[in-house]
């Protein structure tokens, strides 16, 4: 069995320390694995460096953990259903064996050593892992627990149960607010919130949404931009669940007319998450939306953005500029802030001072100054700029320019000296000039101080443990104004659907980007108002690739699919 010390070491050193592969190819997988993100074992299986019974034996010896082969194993009944049917499937384990209070469980991740105290601390059982195959696993959890909703049933079932004696002849309308109190600290409700927020982490969802309708209360998670729904919840149970919400983020619990605000901080699978709450009066409840910012989850490494590697080059060297604008333009949910992020993370050196101006401070970066907007006490956009440039700082964020003061502001701040970056509501790269026109800037001061203008989408990426090559339909061909001279040598791929993607055939997402530099040419056709189209023809003329076009690339590259470009862009 492997030391404390030998534990300590990286996996891929003690592939080494084994000569079951060479230091060229472990560069080589880690290469790959920083590309699709499998697992290490698994790309070196790909590349054909190795097979899976070698890895299985290393990582024994790494993990001190015992090979099985599940195959082989008769699963109990009584040993299945130890484990909920939602953790098996959110985990990615299988319970092989309990005896003496323990149970032993077959993860399919047996590198994820946290997965094991989170499992303790939910069966309230003693685990001991072991090792089985990835692919084992995966079978035997879509054979043994499929679906996967159980333990939220069982946890409704047990709601209805303790509050049907004392509902069944009460709306929700006329229930008394001391009644949501108590409900809202009952243990199924809190057991249902809890469960629906581990759920959420887990399969890395951005927001939770909690919907009243006259007949229905909805649960959707947004994974991957898409909005999925969950099992259904008895609309008896709304005011109930919203309450226990609003009770944890120290809300008004009793105010139910007005649109409110809140925050919650926890620690979930070792690290910390922040939670941000917004609830919405309608005609049958509140709408509660549980925005998850869990810091883990995101990259704030430009190079792990998933950026084309021209686009990511090209930002690099704006990040370089010694002053002017530089915009990062889109809707909202297209991944903006993460790009700044990621910027002044990459820039963040001793010897520059950076000060931020936000609503809200999403991650905190060390070595950054970061200021939370408070507009109740006047620490407006506006405000904060004002004093942040008596600070003496090299580089400004400006969470999002909103109007014309900050932007005036912003524009002073780059003519002296400071690089500004910020953020705009636009749909394109060149559109955006116009945006700044009618919020009031006078194009003279665009020219002196914009210096680049980045527009970005997000595009869910192919799984790459169900990528397989196929023939797109020439509607989508069609829609995206594709000929045959435009698909010559290339190949188009989707994913078929497994249980790592949840059946959906995608797993992340990567930017698409369009980067207009403001050089002379432009600066003259500024000064003159030219229309957004003229802007664009000259963008195209200068390199600029659209946004539609870098999503192409990406397709090409087997990155993504037609359809999601097809989503996000706009044939220009």
């Amino acid at each position: 069995m492997a030391t404390k010390e030998d534990k300590r070491k990286l996996f891929g050193q003690i592939l080494l320390e084994k000569k079951l592969i060479s230091e060229d190819q472990i560069k080589e997988a880690l290469e790959i694995q920083d590309v699709n993100g499998k697992a290490l074992g698994d790309v070196l299986v790909d590349l054909e460096y190795t097979t899976s019974n070698c890895i299985s034996e290393a990582l024994s010896d790494y993990l001190g953990m015992e090979v099985i082969d599940i195959e082989n194993v008769d699963l109990n009944q009584d040993v299945l259903d130890k484990i909920p049917h939602s953790i098996a499937q959110l985990y990615r384990i299988v319970p092989i064996d309990f005896k003496d209070s323990t149970i032993t469980v077959a993860q399919q991740d047996p590198l994820d050593i946290q997965q094991m105290d989170d499992l303790r601390f939910l069966l309230k059982y003693n685990v001991k892992p072991v090792l089985v195959d990835r692919e084992d696993v995966a079978t035997a959890i879509d054979k043994y627990y499929p679906g996967g909703h159980e333990s939220v049933e069982e946890i409704l079932d047990k709601f209805q149960h303790d509050l049907s004696a004392t509902n069944d002849s009460m709306s929700r309308e006329i229930i008394e607010m001391e009644h949501f109190k108590e409900m809202s600290g009952e243990s199924p409700v809190k057991s249902f919130v809890n469960l629906i927020l581990l759920q959420a982490i887990v399969v890395k969802a951005s927001d939770i949404h909690f919907e009243v309708f006259e007949n229905e209360f909805r649960v959707r998670y947004r994974i991957d931009g898409v909005l999925r729904e969950k099992v259904p919840v008895p609309v008896l149970f709304a005011n109930g669940i919203i309450s226990r919400i609003k009770v944890m983020a120290n809300m008004d619990i009793a105010e139910r007319r007005l649109p409110q605000d809140g925050r919650i901080f926890l620690t979930i699978k070792g690290h910390s998450v922040d939670i941000r709450i917004s609830t919405l009066p309608t005609n049958h409840g509140e709408s509660v939306v549980m925005r998850i910012l869990d810091k883990s989850s995101v990259s704030l490494d430009l190079a792990r953005l998933g950026m084309m590697p021209d686009n990511l080059k090209t930002v690099k060297q704006l990040m370089q500029k010694p002053n002017g604008i530089i915009l990062v333009t889109g809707p909202t949910g297209s991944g903006k802030t993460t790009t700044l992020y990621a910027c002044l993370n990459h820039i963040n050196v001793t010897g520059l001072k950076i000060i931020t101006t936000e609503d809200p401070v999403e991650y905190d970066i060390d070595g950054i100054m970061q200021i939370q907007i408070n507009p109740e006490i006047d620490v407006t956009f506006s405000n904060c700029l004002r004093s942040i440039l008596r600070q003496d700082p090299d580089i400004i964020l400006i969470g999002e320019i909103r109007d014309l003061e900050t932007l005036e502001i912003a524009v002073q701040a780059s003519l002296t000296g400071h690089l500004v970056l910020s953020t705009l509501h636009t749909n394109d790269a060149p559109s955006t000039i116009t945006r700044l026109i009618n919020m009031g800037l006078k194009p003279y001061l665009i020219t002196a101080a914009l210096v680049a203008i980045i527009s970005q989408r997000l595009v869910k990426k192919i799984c790459p443990d169900c990528k397989e090559q196929y023939t797109p339909d020439n509607d989508i061909l069609y829609e995206l104004n594709l000929h045959d001279q435009d698909l010559q040598d290339k190949q188009f791929y989707i994913g078929r659907g497994c249980s790592s993607c949840n059946r959906t055939g995608y797993k992340g997402r990567m930017s698409i980007l369009e980067i207009m530099s403001v050089d002379e040419e432009m600066c003259s056709h500024i000064i003159k108002q030219s229309s957004t189209e003229t802007i664009r023809e000259i963008a195209r003329s200068n390199g600029m690739s659209t946004l539609l076009e870098s999503g192409l690339n990406a397709v090409y590259s087997g990155l993504t699919t037609l359809e999601e470009v097809a989503r996000e862009t706009s044939v220009n």
